[in-house]
């Protein structure tokens, strides 16, 4: 049974987020796309392009706490650095993925690699948040450094190729690690080439055209920087690159759980948020300069 886009949205007004990254907010949106509809993927920001002119001085979010969730960045343009207060941290350029587990509770700070700061340029990423069951909010941080060499390719010939982040494509898995199940994938397309996909009806399920235009089962026009959500009904739908084009492809089986949120924190009660609070004041999160 084919799956069907039940909405296309627009990107809506941009915001930056310290003074380094400008952002579309897709999850949650005013349009009410929220993290329960798109649960595990309770957050997503979108970078679209943007020329960044060069700066002496690195660009980016200082110091700032997360806890009860997972935080993956996918670079498209630009080099950003990172640090954690667990240890993690890094460079991660075109094509690669950040992918850090907060967990328990780390500090964090990311801001434009200094080489591409100073240069300037193009920059274009997707930060996403990817909720934790409870059962595994208290689990120690980690951190995946996913290069694109990492990540698993399936060649399509001329259509283009299927990058897999995450979760499967026709069988074949890629890199990442997850706590549920996540399917995570770079659809990179030439003009014309279509791509089936499958997915259970019950996984939410949506795609964000980073590049280009495509057409969805051959009845749904996807423009540029437009995010479609798919129903939540059927398994199978078709991509068509009406230029050439990447589509970003998110899905996953959702968490049945309640969702309490403040700031950067998801929880599931409100005495925990609290209690993230607490314990971020009482220094346990760590530190980092």
């Amino acid at each position: 049974m084919t799956k069907k886009v039940e909405l296309v949205y627009p990107p809506g007004e941009v915001h930056f987020v310290g003074d380094g990254f400008r952002v579309h907010n897709f999850i949650p949106s005013r349009y009410g796309l929220d993290m329960q509809r798109m649960s595990p993927f309770i957050m997503l920001d979108y970078g679209s392009k943007h020329y960044f002119a060069p700066s002496k001085e690195p660009k980016g979010v200082g110091v700032h706490p997360h806890r009860g969730f997972e935080t993956v960045t996918i670079a498209y343009k630009g080099r950003v650095a990172h640090h954690d207060s667990s240890g993690g941290g890094g460079i991660i350029g075109e094509g690669d993925v950040q992918w850090m587990t907060a967990a328990s509770g780390v500090l964090h700070k990311e801001y434009h690699e200094e080489t591409f700061s100073a240069e300037g340029g193009d920059f274009q990423m997707v930060q996403l948040w990817v909720n934790l069951p409870a059962k595994d909010k208290m689990s120690p941080p980690k951190y995946q450094a996913i290069s694109n060499q990492q990540i698993t390719k399936v060649d399509l010939g001329d259509l283009g190729f299927i990058e897999v982040i995450a979760g499967e494509y026709q069988g074949i898995k890629g890199p990442a690690f997850t706590f549920t199940l996540v399917n995570m994938l770079n659809a990179k397309l030439k003009h014309g080439a279509k791509a089936s996909f499958s997915f259970p009806a019950s996984y939410n399920t949506c795609l964000l055209v980073i590049e280009g235009s495509v057409s969805v089962n051959g009845t749904e026009d996807v423009d540029l920087d437009n995010l479609a959500l798919m129903e939540n009904n059927g398994e199978d739908f078709t991509i068509e690159a009406k230029e050439d084009s990447i589509v970003l492809i998110l899905s996953g089986e959702p968490i049945h759980e309640p969702i309490a949120a403040h700031g950067p924190f998801v929880m599931n009660t409100r005495q925990e948020i609290m209690q993230a609070f607490e314990d971020f004041n009482a220094g346990k999160f760590g530190y980092l300069s």
